[in-house]
């Protein structure tokens, strides 16, 4: 059933690790590393629109990027916001189609798998709304006041928070509606959809779904994708 339409949030121009471009145009062997993940998502049968969200002055260079890479789901490139918060609004604005279930994901995490991405459309399916996660291994304290902590939080109930986030689209676009009337800005959509009162399921992803934020990300997926080849 191809009724899941994906929004892939690129990052700002103020994202750069070191050099002129944003994270998600550099490369990973062959490919940028949006080029990898988009190519992810292609590999999803249930997978029908893409709509790929990124600061205006790149338009141009992803639309070149998505015509190179050949994708064959229906394809979308619009303008970010100011905030991420904003670039979703813009890309739930963009849908050519009208797809039953939203995927957020992050440009930046181009190793995430096929069946994460499976197992969080599934979940949606059933609950409404879904979000990635892996338990966090370390101990975990809630900072205090004048460099005290407060308390320990119990680890088993604690997660590190991944992407793709999965929702019902009137769920979500009902959410960001609501953060709009309001003008609360929340760190992810599933605070937004949390503020319904609706409760968001947890999918238990894959450690090395990680986030390419710094130079020893970038070097580490490097060594990864020509571990590989």
């Amino acid at each position: 059933m191809r009724d899941v339409g994906v929004i892939i949030a690129a990052g700002g121009s103020g994202r750069r690790m070191g050099g002129t471009l944003p994270k998600q145009f550099l490369r990973l062997g062959q490919e940028t590393i949006l080029e990898r993940t988009i190519a992810v998502f292609e590999r999803v049968p249930d997978v029908c629109e893409i709509v790929i969200v990124t600061p205006r002055q790149y338009l141009d260079r992803v639309v070149r990027l998505v015509r190179k890479a050949n994708v064959s789901r229906q394809c979308t490139i619009v303008a970010g916001g100011r905030e991420r918060q904003h670039s979703v609004w813009n890309g739930l604005r963009a849908f050519y189609t009208s797809p039953s279930i939203v995927l957020v994901h992050d440009a930046v995490r181009p190793f995430v798998r096929p069946a994460t991405i499976r197992a969080v459309i599934s979940a949606v399916r059933t609950h409404g709304a879904a979000v990635v996660g892996v338990p966090v291994g370390d101990t975990v304290k809630l900072a205090g006041t004048k460099g005290f902590y407060a308390r320990t939080l119990p680890r088993e109930r604690v997660w590190a928070v991944q992407t793709p986030q999965g929702f019902r689209l009137e769920l979500l676009v009902r959410a960001h509606e609501r953060a709009r009337q309001d003008r609360f800005l929340g760190t992810d959509e599933g605070s937004l959809v949390e503020r319904l009162g609706h409760r968001v399921r947890i999918v238990t992803g894959e450690t090395d779904n990680v986030k390419i934020t710094t130079r020893r990300d970038l070097k580490l997926a490097k060594l990864r994708v020509d571990c590989r080849v």
